[in-house]
């Protein structure tokens, strides 16, 4: 017997209602609103979670390139940091894609509202004075309110946890206890592969495995963008109203090793970028081109569902609208 357990320790078993009792004591403060979840901007993507981004979940989100995945992670932070003053947290972004240059300046579009050619003055368009103050006066506001930290160099998954059980510690509260910490992560495949990783989809498997640990044992949220696989640009699928129009589950990258440590999954859409304007099988009719389609693939409420947005080029943030009409077919009466 003892060589079919090949030495294994034994777990130690608790009872059920230790867990119903943590349950109870969950729920009790939720109703006493001990338990704030982080607001976002955009009440369809609060309704995925319990009226907003909770801590201790994984939320994963996929787009293909040119989608505005990234300007989605930026305002998020952003948005969050800005509508819940009366909550104590920090942010830490890996942010492997994109130098911090770059980066720092589409912080500052989404401050100003500018596009990126627009504050790098493009064309010998030099940038207006006023637009540049602004940023400057942003630059010294967060000096009085400096809890985001970033990550620019690409590192292995044990070197994000290590890194994230550093911030951790040299931010304990004054009691002894942690602070809570969104991390956010652009993008999954991006890291590098450790020792004994064959391949990408191991290292995401791992990903999975860790972000799942962390969310257990320490007060994070996660929010990690990911790719979406190229079989999204296939032909059959561009063809409109259909449902190979949406975003599935399987079009996320690593999505077998990664989505079922997720709580929440999104993918995004951009129907211009594939000339689509009668969208999925209900035919969404897309006539704005900055339209994009939000496919909430699961969620902790149990609900899956289609919402809009577009990016809104006046002020270069990304917004709900209304649900767009679906095509009608007229139907023709014959004396």
């Amino acid at each position: 017997m003892e060589k079919l357990f090949n030495g294994a320790r034994h777990l130690l078993p608790v009872s059920e209602r230790n867990s119903l009792e943590k349950g109870l004591i969950k729920m009790k403060a939720k109703r006493e609103g001990k338990i704030p979840a982080l607001i976002s901007a955009w009440p369809k993507f609060n309704d995925a979670f319990c009226d907003g981004l909770e801590w201790r979940t994984i939320t994963v989100v996929g787009a293909r390139p040119g989608t505005g995945k990234t300007l989605f992670m930026e305002q998020l932070v952003s948005d969050i940091i800005i509508k819940n003053p009366n909550q104590k947290f920090r942010v830490l972004k890996f942010q492997m894609e994109m130098v911090d240059e770059t980066s720092a300046i589409r912080k500052f579009g989404l401050i100003t509202g500018a596009d990126y050619n627009t504050l790098m003055s493009k064309d010998g368009k030099l940038i207006d004075k006023r637009l540049f103050e602004k940023c400057v006066e942003y630059y010294k506001e967060t000096e009085a309110n400096d809890i985001v930290n970033v990550i620019y160099d690409v590192c292995t998954v044990n070197e994000m946890c290590a890194t994230i059980h550093y911030e951790l510690y040299r931010h304990k509260n004054s009691d002894g206890t942690y602070p809570n910490i969104l991390v956010t992560i652009d993008h999954s495949a991006l890291f590098k592969n450790d020792i004994g990783q064959k391949d990408k989809f191991d290292m995401l498997g791992a990903l999975g495995e860790a972000l799942t640990y962390m969310k257990k044992n320490y007060p994070v949220a996660f929010v990690v963008l990911s790719q979406l696989n190229r079989n999204i640009d296939d032909s059959k699928r561009q063809v409109e109203a259909t449902y190979g129009n949406y975003v599935l589950d399987s079009d996320i990258y690593g999505s077998d090793a990664l989505l079922q440590h997720a709580d929440v999954v999104i993918g995004i859409n951009k129907p211009s970028i594939r000339k689509i304007k009668k969208y999925g099988p209900e035919k969404f009719l897309i006539e704005d081109p900055d339209t994009l389609v939000f496919h909430f693939l699961k969620s902790r409420n149990g609900l899956t569902r289609i919402s809009f947005f577009k990016l809104d080029r006046t002020t270069m943030r990304i917004v709900e609208i209304p649900t767009p009409a679906r095509e009608t077919t007229q139907k023709i009466q014959v004396n």
